[in-house]
């Protein structure tokens, strides 16, 4: 029974799927956007379907109850009740596939994420140069440099400049440039690194 259960609630055209769409459409919200639904519009003719020797297929009333329960709720309340389902059956969101057939769709999104990732990766084009210490004797050596390398900077602000390290002295430039940067940095007293 509890198998069963699990197939019945895990396939696409599950009795909770149906009878979302039949609310779907009794509500009238989506009866032009799913024309090839019409099948499931009655449920007096689900519980009545033939069996292999012809004869209507008699469901027992329990299922029937469960079945008339089932179309009165909205939207919402299926989606939570397969939700409920699913936990309680302690079934995954995976499909379930039924007498061992193969899925022919499930190769492809695989060979797609290999060729993603063979893709091209991002070049780095813009780094920055950061300043996390600089060496108490050479202090004055490298805030000279940072006055001399930075536009706009006098004295004063080059001194606050340098004792507020860890600090970026510079971003989003070449490699050249920002290596450059750092060399004369380095080359004053200060502990440079490009990023």
């Amino acid at each position: 029974m509890m198998q069963t259960a699990r197939v019945i609630c895990s396939s696409n055209y599950s009795v909770l799927t149906c009878c979302l769409r039949q609310n779907i459409l009794r509500h009238g919200a989506a009866v032009n956007l799913i024309p090839h639904q019409h099948r499931f519009l009655s449920a007096e003719a689900a519980l009545s379907t033939p069996t292999a020797d012809g004869a209507p297929k008699v469901y027992p009333e329990k299922i029937q109850n469960i079945v008339s329960q089932i179309t009165q709720l909205t939207v919402l309340e299926v989606a939570d009740l397969n939700d409920l389902l699913k936990k309680t059956l302690n079934i995954s969101d995976a499909p379930v596939m039924a007498f061992g057939a193969a899925m022919p769709g499930a190769a492809a999104p695989a060979q797609e994420e290999d060729e993603e990732a063979v893709g091209p990766s991002k070049v780095q084009t813009s780094f920055t140069v950061k300043m996390n210490k600089f060496d108490a004797a050479k202090k004055v050596a490298v805030i000279k440099e940072v006055k001399a390398l930075l536009e706009g900077y006098n004295l004063v602000q080059a001194k606050k400049f340098v004792e507020s390290c860890p600090v970026i002295v510079k971003a989003d430039i070449p490699k050249d440039e920002a290596e450059k940067l750092a060399e004369a940095l380095n080359a004053a007293g200060a502990d440079c690194v490009v990023e």
